[in-house]
């Protein structure tokens, strides 16, 4: 799966927090062991009531959880198969990651959720760290007052957002980042850049 909860959110799942009959992240994530594509059922999962391999995970399945399980803090309608989305965090950006159900892809413009995902980038930005929604591969950067859209964000692409401020106001510029293996390890190359002026007090 190539998102796993870390950073953000606790060690352990929550007290009295189970998957129970939910199964969304066996739809929405790659399983690299089985050549499982991301949007897909896995061949291994009865949806609603669980896998039928439980007791023998590949190392990618069985160390996956998210953050409604690990994050206390995160309320009880954010079960994945109640909100339609899986809330992670990326364990190399500290991001997080929202990755909606493709059978519902607005799922994440709806009330409470949208609301509060919009209070996750508020607090979050300061420490660095983005709120990013997925519907395949398409991507939507969630900003305190408004909502970027990215386009196809692939794996070797990181987000970048500063605030500037200049003679027309403050803006958010946001730059995706191209990874590229170089002699001396690996740097990041401007792929797009774009900028959103301030709507309301981040």
């Amino acid at each position: 799966m190539n998102a796993a909860a870390s950073g953000l959110s606790e060690a352990l799942a929550a007290s009295g927090r189970e998957c129970g009959g939910c199964t969304l992240c066996c739809k929405v994530y790659n399983v690299v062991a089985f050549g499982k594509p991301a949007g897909k059922w896995c061949s291994h999962c009865k949806p609603g009531r669980g896998c039928k391999i439980h007791d023998n995970l590949p190392a990618e399945c069985a160390a996956f959880d998210c953050l409604w399980k690990t994050m206390p803090a995160l309320p009880m309608h954010w079960k994945p198969d109640q909100a339609k989305m899986v809330l992670t965090v990326h364990p190399q950006t500290n991001n997080i990651q929202v990755v909606v159900d493709p059978g519902q892809p607005s799922a994440w413009t709806r009330p409470p959720y949208h609301g509060q995902l919009r209070l996750l980038a508020k607090s979050n930005m300061a420490k660095g760290h983005l709120v990013i929604v997925f519907v395949g591969e398409l991507a939507t950067l969630i900003l305190p007052d408004q909502d970027v859209q990215l386009g196809v964000l692939t794996l070797d692409q990181v987000v970048s957002v500063t605030l500037e401020t200049g003679p027309g106001g403050t803006a958010y510029e946001v730059q995706v980042l191209n990874r590229r293996a170089t002699a001396d390890g690996q740097t990041l190359e401007v792929a797009s850049t774009s900028r959103h002026a301030v709507r309301s007090a981040a």
